[in-house]
């Protein structure tokens, strides 16, 4: 006897058509503007002089909003912006020409919470990402990647071997949501016949790209937990997840040339409080290293 999720997808012939326009079917982008996946990133010309990488990190990625505020505030221009996950979306946004208060005033409306569509026939997950592709897409007026004010890079992860790929050009909607899908949680995104999924599981802070584009100066933006600061308790699957995480954002922030990693409590919460105190550590973290990178900046020729 079939049970649970299985028993709703296979329930027969006479239920297969009202499940896939529920969502159960997998989702698979294919119009003319679908996102272009890249190995590596295209060398930008001109040379990007600064660019600035936002990482993955759900909640805990609202801190990128309060280093934007810093980098805006100290007049640090920044040519290329590079994001995964949640960074991808704030990163959009950016891009597209909203400042930090804005990008905060929008967060503050809502929070992601609101861009959730919750289905019990979500594929692979049970949240299907129609909500998130279409707010960045109505938001930013269906621009292009490739038509965005500030050149923006998308990480994402190819779902079957678990390795990065880079969105340059086409739907910013459907590449912010191929870069977000949480594996269990979110369902997988299809691109002409390829499926994609969280950037996270691949390259959390993605300063490769920067560097493959040929970014002069890179600023990236680690918000994950920093070592150490798991409460007692915690259990060894959480820790081992740290660790695999961990594992692969050293080797991306060692290519960077400043790096920014917040302090904030181990857990993240959805709460709208929480947002706030994220964006408080990212400003905090940002306030207290301005100095020293714009000594670095000024050192390497970029300001």
């Amino acid at each position: 006897m079939k049970t649970g999720r299985s028993a709703l997808c296979g329930v027969g012939a006479a239920m297969a058509m009202a499940l896939a326009l529920s969502g159960c079917a997998a989702f698979n982008y294919t119009a003319p503007d679908s996102p272009v996946a890249q190995a590596t990133a295209s060398i930008a010309e001109p040379r990007p002089r600064v660019a600035l990488v936002l990482g993955s990190g759900g909640p805990r990625g609202y801190a990128h909003i309060g280093v934007i505020k810093v980098l805006e505030d100290a007049g640090v221009h920044v040519d290329l912006v590079v994001g995964s996950s949640v960074g991808s979306l704030l990163g959009a946004f950016w891009a597209a020409g909203y400042s930090a208060a804005e990008l905060d005033a929008a967060a503050s409306s809502g929070g992601p919470l609101t861009l959730f569509d919750l289905s019990l026939f979500a594929d692979r997950g049970w949240i299907r990402g129609q909500r998130l592709q279409d707010y960045v897409n109505d938001r930013l007026g269906h621009a292009s990647l490739e038509q965005l004010p500030r050149r923006l890079i998308v990480a994402t992860t190819r779902r079957a071997d678990k390795q990065p790929v880079f969105f340059e050009r086409g739907n910013v909607g459907v590449a912010v949501r191929a870069s977000s899908a949480v594996a269990g949680i979110i369902s997988p995104v299809g691109v002409q016949g390829i499926e994609y999924e969280d950037a996270d599981e691949s390259l959390p802070v993605a300063v490769r790209a920067a560097r493959q584009a040929g970014a002069q100066f890179v600023i990236a933006v680690d918000v994950s937990a920093r070592a150490g600061k798991a409460p007692p308790g915690t259990s060894a699957a959480l820790l081992e997840r740290d660790a695999r995480r961990r594992s692969r954002i050293d080797p991306e922030t060692r290519l960077a040339d400043f790096v920014i990693h917040p302090d904030m409590a181990y857990a993240a919460s959805p709460r709208a409080s929480y947002f706030v105190q994220a964006r408080q550590a990212g400003e905090a973290a940002a306030v207290q290293l301005l100095p020293e990178m714009l000594r670095e900046m000024e050192r390497v020729g970029v300001r």
